[in-house]
């Protein structure tokens, strides 16, 4: 866990660059980490505390997976063959469609939190991860960045190991309620990401996999916000 420390957080540590592959299984728990400061924030009922949430979970993973976000849905909007939707993603400017799927899914993140319980996004967290780790298990790479080369690295034995480890953290949220489960609707959204990656793209890169963590993220907040609040908490 360690190693892919410094690649999925700004938390300072030092990884190792080739070590960080093998330890793909550890994606879950980095959702201990990635979402520790935003829940004790929500725990404690600070003022603007969504807003204060969202902001201290970008303040500890970054802003690369956003960035990546904007790119693929430049690239997904644009009309085209695939060459050309590729050739919109690596833009390095980013387009009307990269800042409106930016906007929308931090305004959706702000406005579910309010909803929830305080675990509510670790639970969008751990099942971001967890879809970051599926996307990779498709094991299509888009061209020969990072998203590559953590791609040759996965295997079943770590997916295996990944999906232990998710279902661990997640069954005990979901055994003090089970609306918990909701959740699970991040792993639906995120896999739309994938599925509209490889239709336009004929594969992943680092901006799919990106996209992939964000809108999961939000979707899981999305699908408990409703449940919590039609359903009862």
């Amino acid at each position: 866990m360690r190693n892919v420390l410094p690649f999925m957080t700004r938390v300072p540590v030092e990884g190792d660059f080739e070590m960080a592959r093998r330890e793909l299984w550890s994606f879950p728990l980095i959702s201990l980490v990635s979402s520790a400061l935003p829940t004790l924030i929500l725990y404690m009922r600070l003022p603007l505390s969504n807003i204060l949430a969202v902001l201290a979970l970008y303040l500890t993973i970054g802003l690369l997976h956003l960035d990546g976000l904007a790119d693929w849905a430049d690239g997904i909007m644009v009309k085209g063959d695939r060459e050309r939707k590729v050739r919109a993603m690596k833009d390095l400017n980013t387009g009307i469609a990269g800042v409106f799927a930016v906007v929308t899914v931090l305004l959706l993140q702000v406005y579910a939190l309010p909803f929830l319980p305080f675990y509510g996004l670790f639970l969008a967290e751990l099942n971001s991860k967890f879809a970051t780790l599926l996307a990779m298990a498709t094991k299509k790479p888009l061209g020969n960045g990072l998203g590559a080369y953590f791609m040759e690295g996965m295997n079943r034995k770590q997916l295996s190991i990944g999906t232990l480890l998710y279902v661990s953290l997640l069954l005990p949220p979901v055994i003090y309620n089970p609306l918990s489960l909701s959740s699970l609707f991040g792993l639906l959204t995120g896999g739309y990401v994938v599925h509209l990656s490889l239709r336009n793209f004929g594969g992943l890169n680092g901006d799919c996999l990106g996209a992939t963590a964000e809108v999961a993220r939000a979707g899981a907040l999305i699908g408990m916000a409703f449940a919590w609040a039609y359903l009862g908490g």
